[in-house]
């Protein structure tokens, strides 16, 4: 396993090492290609990088954003993924309509995951079986150590050949939709920003126990892909050697 690993003092310095790394692999991607492309997560920490991005002066009207997962609630709700990002990056930082892929989380969970696969095969130029590769894909982690929308003991964690799938989350009764661990093992640079000493054991576990994805899912890219750092706080290293 071949993972860098940054320590920060809290939450928002984390952020902020994380956002300059973003930026940095942004800015070689468009350097390369017209176009770049971002998959973000929701929760908590990554209001802290979304803040730090939007500052940020970029190209963003070349800079495609997508997204991991998403809360089957409409796009206002304050649940939702896409109006976290909206409110501190896609705004402040005026990316196009056009450039943002959100997941529909206000229709049924199936449609919304069948929508998603579509823009994500149709953006790409995909043939069916194939993996978009996404220039980043930023993820978090929770403290029972599931990634994206998928939880310990989820069937979809052996699922490497779709793209989207709908889930339900029965910890929180809510479905979800989230990106499938073909497309997240496909990413060329996978950014993780986790903080909060509730994720400390589950931190560890993710590098230090034996690999076991179904009960470890942020195992999965962490021990398999390609371009991958994480970035924490103190609180979340505080087990790690």
């Amino acid at each position: 396993m071949s993972v860098d690993r940054f320590t920060a003092a809290d939450a928002q310095w984390a952020a902020s090492a994380c956002a300059q790394h973003i930026l940095s692999l942004l800015e070689k991607a468009l350097s390369e290609q017209n176009f770049a492309t971002l998959a973000v997560s929701g929760g908590t920490t990554p209001r802290l990088l979304f803040d730090e991005l939007g500052a940020a002066q970029f190209e963003w009207n070349r800079v495609h954003l997508f997204w991991v997962d998403e809360r089957c609630v409409p796009p206002t709700d304050d649940a939702s993924n896409y109006k976290l990002v909206n409110d501190h990056l896609i705004r402040p930082a005026n990316i196009p309509p056009g450039q943002v892929h959100r997941i529909k989380g206000e229709i049924a969970p199936e449609p919304a995951a069948a929508a998603y696969a579509g823009d994500i095969l149709y953006f790409f130029g995909l043939a069916l079986g194939e993996m978009p590769q996404f220039d980043i894909v930023h993820r978090g982690m929770g403290p029972d150590a599931h990634s994206a929308s998928l939880f310990p003991g989820d069937p979809l964690i052996d699922d490497l050949d779709g793209i989207t799938a709908a889930t339900f989350a029965p910890q929180f009764n809510q479905w979800r939709v989230t990106l499938l661990p073909g497309v997240l093992l496909a990413a060329k640079h996978t950014v993780f920003l986790v903080a909060g000493k509730d994720k400390a054991k589950a931190v560890r576990a993710v590098f230090e126990e034996p690999y076991d994805p179904m009960k470890y899912p942020a195992q999965i890219t962490t021990h398999q892909g390609r371009g991958v750092t994480w970035f924490l706080d103190e609180k979340a290293a505080a087990l790690m050697d």
